[in-house]
């Protein structure tokens, strides 16, 4: 069901910890460290989903964002209205929203091309995670959107697949995408924290970061990798 974009869970961690913040500085692997420390270790799909769309050169960008969700399904007859829930969903995107599409990894069509990418960028979205395949990628990466997919395809989703579903919890291999959730990726893969915990986690993220930092130099200044690892308790 669509949801009204005003009523959606903005965190008060947001405050503490600001999405450029968190672009800048933290990173995948960090967030997904810090979830297993507080016992939540299924918060990132192992499935392939790299990003197709970043500019050339560019490989270091991390994408953050909120969950923007919309749940797929296959479909093998007429739609009687094509496109709807889709887009329904990009016109309700809010600043730093990140579009979720759950499509169960179907490949049947290309689900995100050009056209969605452009009005969800007027919207605010700041990048989209496709559980499915893209079209359009040299048009998308030029515009600098960063769209994670499984593959590409050159059907149109017309009467192939449709949005089935928006603004609820959906699942990517397993993992748990709930609106609202913060969802950091890059090129090492894509973690979704649940709001309830996000606090905790980015002051854990950001602790480790700052404690990689003291492990590196004192690496760099001839401490072993045991002895560091003894004194910081990081690795």
């Amino acid at each position: 069901m669509m949801t009204d974009p005003s009523q959606r869970n903005r965190h008060a961690s947001a405050v503490e910890f600001p999405i450029q913040q968190i672009r800048q500085t933290l990173y995948s692997a960090v967030v997904c460290d810090a979830l297993d420390k507080l016992g939540l270790r299924n918060q990132s799909p192992r499935v392939s989903l790299p990003c197709w769309t970043l500019p050339t050169g560019d490989r270091s960008s991390v994408l953050a964002g909120r969950c923007k969700t919309t749940l797929w399904a296959d479909m093998y007859d007429h739609d009687p209205h094509p496109y709807a829930l889709e887009l329904k969903a990009v016109d309700h995107c809010q600043d730093d929203d990140v579009l979720i599409a759950a499509a169960g990894g179907s490949v049947r069509s290309g689900i995100w091309g050009e056209l969605l990418t452009t009005a969800a960028m007027r919207r605010g979205c700041v990048g989209a995670i496709i559980d499915g395949a893209i079209r359009d990628v040299a048009k998308i990466q030029a515009s600098g959107f960063p769209v994670y997919a499984k593959a590409t395809c050159l059907y149109d989703s017309l009467d192939r697949q449709r949005v089935i579903d928006v603004d609820v919890v959906v699942e990517i291999d397993g993992v748990r995408f709930a609106p609202g959730d913060l969802v950091i990726a890059d090129r090492d893969g894509l973690v979704v924290v649940p709001a309830q915990v996000e606090a905790d986690v980015l002051r854990l993220a950001f602790a480790k970061v700052s404690g990689e930092k003291q492990v590196r130099e004192a690496i760099a200044a001839g401490m072993s990798a045991t002895d560091a690892f003894e004194k910081f308790g990081i690795l």
